[in-house]
């Protein structure tokens, strides 16, 4: 059925909304996000419509949604109207923003350059100013790179803090639905319904402690790391961390020889998600013999070939390494890092170009996905016309205090 009651509007040059009629929906109560403009990726339900996951396979072969995901429920009920459904990367499977059969988001400052995905539509629906809010999911960094690319406020959450169900389930121990806002008020204030909490005024909360993680910054461009240095310098930030851990050496000399600690956190990430991409997707895949872009094909080739006897390793990896971080976390810090290694990428970028951001990118977003930890992202720092992410992650549960910080941080 089409409950959208608005036609098939031109349009617009954006590209972010999934072709056709749009999925608009009204809020089915008053709240704190009355007025405000909710736009939800093409992964997360919206009752009466099919979640298409990006790929037109996908939406053939599954019927329309009974209700709303959770998650989109709340935010209705807290006053916030849906105007439309964005466009995804296939099935969640990519960081680039690219879409071979709705087309690529166009990035809001420079139509040559990717918006980052694969929450591509949900943050550039925002960029825009299509929409006020917007929701999307983050496995390895994809809500955290289009923001980051498109010069957005962002939450990663805690794993587990907002429930999943209506979720497309792309690697469920790593998943997660994140959200963007162009401005640090709103990010709040949807977390404060996301979240689980009351209609009271915002209760005062202790200000976290902002440190750098040092070795994050070795993965990041020239121009990145000197811009988060730069912004670190003039905010006072001295005391440094390591995200990854104690490596062995000389740090430059692990780097060349790849022995460096974020590679383990890499292969410990690529790994463990396609095991479950395998197990969650693979069924589908199989019986169904999908369409996929030539970019995306051989990925979920590559998952499915997998020997499911490698996890055991990887699995325990993750258990000893996620915890050794969580305790050097702490309980009263937020770590700087890079929320992308770069800026936006150019639309023809090469293939070792892509295949260098996405190693460093998912080594990146490992932190928080291995560990479960929250990740705040704030468009505070440009360099040549395109915005860097500043990003910060704390300990579990930190979720509220990341968005206090980008309240501070953003009116400071």
């Amino acid at each position: 059925m089409n409950l959208s009651g608005a036609g098939d509007p031109a349009p617009h040059p954006s590209g972010a909304f999934v072709p056709g009629p749009r999925a608009e929906r009204e809020p089915t109560g008053p709240g704190r996000l009355a007025g405000v403009r909710l736009a939800v990726k093409d992964l997360i339900d919206v009752g009466g419509t099919i979640t298409g996951g990006g790929n037109p396979d996908w939406a053939s072969s599954h019927g329309e949604a009974a209700a709303d995901a959770p998650c989109v429920a709340a935010l209705r009920a807290a006053g916030a109207r849906v105007v439309g459904k964005t466009v995804t990367d296939e099935l969640a499977f990519s960081l680039e923003g690219e879409n071979a059969f709705f087309g690529t988001p166009v990035h809001p400052l420079d139509p040559g350059r990717l918006p980052g995905g694969s929450s591509s539509g949900s943050a550039v629906a925002v960029a825009w100013g299509e929409a006020d809010l917007a929701l999307g999911t983050d496995t390895g960094g994809s809500v955290r790179v289009p923001a980051s690319f498109c010069g957005l406020h962002a939450l990663r959450p805690t794993h587990g803090r907002i429930a999943l169900s209506g979720v497309l389930p792309f690697a469920p121990s790593l998943d997660t639905v994140g959200w963007f806002a162009r401005d640090a008020a709103l990010l709040r204030d949807a977390g404060q319904v996301l979240l689980g909490g009351s209609s009271a005024p915002t209760p005062v909360r202790a200000p976290l402690r902002l440190c750098i993680a040092q070795d994050t910054l070795a993965l990041a461009s020239p121009e990145v790391r000197e811009a988060l240095l730069d912004w670190a310098r003039r905010a006072g930030l001295r005391e440094e961390r390591l995200a990854f851990g104690e490596g062995e050496g000389d740090a430059a000399v692990a780097q060349e020889q790849g022995t460096a600690p974020w590679r383990d956190w890499l292969t410990a990430y690529a790994t463990l998600q396609g095991l479950e991409i395998r197990t969650h997707l693979g069924p589908w895949i199989r019986a169904r013999r999908p369409r996929f872009g030539p970019a995306i094909a051989p990925r979920f080739a590559g998952a499915l070939a997998l020997d499911e006897s490698i996890g055991a390793r990887w699995r325990a990896w993750r258990t000893d390494a996620a915890r050794a971080l969580r305790e050097r976390l702490g309980q009263d810090e937020a770590w700087l890092v890079p929320a992308a290694p770069t800026v936006a990428l150019h639309r023809g970028a090469d293939a070792a170009t892509r295949n260098a951001f996405y190693d460093h990118a998912l080594a990146l977003g490992a932190l928080a996905g291995l560990a479960g930890l929250p990740q705040l992202v704030l468009p505070l720092r440009h360099t040549q016309g395109l915005p860097i992410g500043l990003s910060f992650i704390s300990a579990p549960g930190h979720d509220e205090r990341l968005l206090d910080l980008a309240v501070a941080l953003s009116t400071a």
